[in-house]
């Protein structure tokens, strides 16, 4: 049986700060799990379980369950996630050719990411670009869901 998700918890799962780290999805229970680099490493290590902080010492045996079980499936990560794509069709979206040719140059070359933050915020669409994003996210989300067959609200 496979559980009802969140959208709005797989789509907070999906927008993780390292490109190194994953969340997973139990299907049966709804269960999400992030698994940092950390995490990684201490269990490659077989680090001495009794030195670690009891909230890393109380997530590692998840972590290992979700990273040895075929159960849990990996929610798009950064590589699917394409967000430079989703810049450029922010950028295609401004109604001013000023904005759209400043959005457009800022997101070429190195730097792009640094630079689109900048420019979003000098031209005051910061918001704009966050629900944007945040509906792109969503959409991803609900591809992946309906995929593999997932319930969502």
């Amino acid at each position: 049986m496979t559980a009802e998700v969140s959208l709005q918890d797989v789509v907070a799962a999906m927008d993780l700060p390292n490109a190194e780290w994953g969340s997973y999805l139990d299907p049966e229970t709804g269960e999400i799990v992030t698994v940092t680099d950390e995490d990684r490493r201490l269990l490659e290590e077989a680090a001495d379980v009794e030195e670690l902080p009891d909230w890393q010492r109380e997530i590692l045996p998840k972590v290992r369950e979700v990273l040895e079980s075929e159960r849990f499936l990996q929610l798009p990560a950064s590589f699917d996630i394409h967000e430079w794509a989703i810049m450029e069709r922010f950028t295609h979206t401004r109604s001013t050719p000023e904005q759209r040719d400043e959005l457009l140059s800022a997101i070429h070359g190195s730097g792009a990411f640094r630079k689109f933050r900048r420019s979003i915020q000098r031209l005051g669409i910061e918001n704009d670009w966050h629900g944007f994003r945040q509906a792109a996210f969503e959409e991803i989300a609900k591809a992946w869901l309906e995929a593999h067959h997932i319930p969502y609200k």
